[in-house]
């Protein structure tokens, strides 16, 4: 396997080298976020690195991917509220700002959080969110990981 798969998402991803990827889809890349304070968080990822904004897709590949979009943000919202019944509703978000591809984040959300988090978006959590160990991805995810496959392919016919 080469390096980091961190450095080249897109093209690891290609390679079969991308721990994250749960599967590939006309769109892109389904995948499980590499952190899980929030279990079920999920990304779509274009299959084409030259692709940074929705509107560089030709309009039957953008309905592709919204399409996708769609069906991974029902399959996240049906695999969490069968996995927590705190579950509440997903946030769906394209930003672009850091990362120079197309990709969309999928956020459940969950009414255990706490009370000045739960109305915000996942980006106020504290920084210690996003690099602390015990919400890195792992073997304890694998749970979520095939719900989410399940109600994916549900979903897809």
């Amino acid at each position: 396997m080469g390096g980091d798969f961190r450095a080249d998402r897109i093209g690891s991803a290609w390679r079969g080298e991308n721990p994250t990827v749960l599967r590939r889809v006309g769109g892109g890349f389904v995948m499980i976020g590499e952190v899980q304070f929030l279990p079920g968080y999920a990304l779509l990822l274009t299959d084409d690195p030259g692709v940074q904004r929705l509107s560089d897709l030709p309009r039957v590949r953008r309905r592709g991917f919204l399409e996708d979009m769609d069906a991974l943000a029902e399959a996240v919202e049906r695999a969490c509220g069968r996995m927590d019944s705190g579950f509440r509703r997903v946030n769906v978000e394209i930003l672009g700002n850091s990362e120079p591809y197309l990709h969309v984040h999928v956020w459940p959300r969950y009414d255990w959080e706490p009370a000045n988090l739960v109305r915000g978006p996942v980006w106020l959590y504290p920084a210690e969110n996003w690099s602390d160990p015990r919400y890195a991805l792992g073997p304890q995810h694998e749970l979520i990981r095939g719900l989410i496959l399940e109600e994916l392919d549900r979903i897809r016919g």
